[in-house]
């Protein structure tokens, strides 16, 4: 008899302990993804805050006929550009993420429709960001021999959340169009199936 009270006490503590972590780690998750879409668009903001143009990152060469030769990538100013948001937005969640997140009473009741009630407890948490940067492109013909050249900064932040429940993993895609421009005359094969910029910018913790 004994033995059965006991396996049905354990029993029941791992079940709570299971819900528990499910919904405290959906909660940490949501607060995450939501500091993480604020710090990266932040960053962004800064680091693009002086304005650029699409001469800035593309140089379009002719020939003397006025046809295009070549597409080239201006790879210093991409690269800072890369390196600073990447830099910028692993700052932001750092400081962002300093103050833990607040869990209503009821989430620690492991129930899922509960955990929006009662008084809210501060829980700290550990996050450990890999942010990186890239540049896409895309070429979109938009007339007779015209053709729209759009220039994306991608910013994927990889986040790992290390809690007393557990550890939660999830990956944030922030996609910005930086700018564009209409190009007038045929754009080489090469260049519309191709992606004009190379690797991109890592920045790990």
């Amino acid at each position: 008899m004994l033995v059965t009270v006991v396996v049905f006490l354990i029993l029941i503590v791992v079940i709570i302990h299971v819900n528990l972590t499910g919904v405290l780690k959906s909660i940490a998750e949501a607060n995450m993804r939501s500091i993480t879409t604020v710090a990266v668009n932040d960053a962004i903001y800064y680091t693009l805050s002086d304005g650029i143009r699409y001469e800035d990152l593309v140089n379009v060469e002719r020939g003397e006929d006025g046809e295009i030769r070549s597409i080239t990538s201006n790879s210093f100013q991409i690269n800072r550009i890369a390196r600073d948001a990447a830099y910028m937005s692993q700052q932001n969640l750092q400081e962002m993420s300093e103050g833990g997140i607040d869990v209503p009473l009821g989430a620690f009741t492991g129930i899922e429709a509960w955990a929006g009630f009662g008084p809210k407890i501060n829980i700290q948490i550990i996050p450990i960001s890999n942010v990186s940067c890239s540049f896409a492109s895309k070429f979109e013909s938009v007339g007779i021999n015209q053709t729209k050249h759009s220039i994306y900064l991608e910013i994927v932040a990889d986040i790992s959340i290390v809690m007393p429940s557990g550890t939660s993993n999830f990956a944030s895609l922030t996609e910005v169009l930086i700018c564009e421009s209409v190009i007038v005359g045929r754009v080489p094969e090469t260049y519309l199936q191709g992606n004009l910029f190379g690797g991109g910018y890592t920045l790990a913790p």
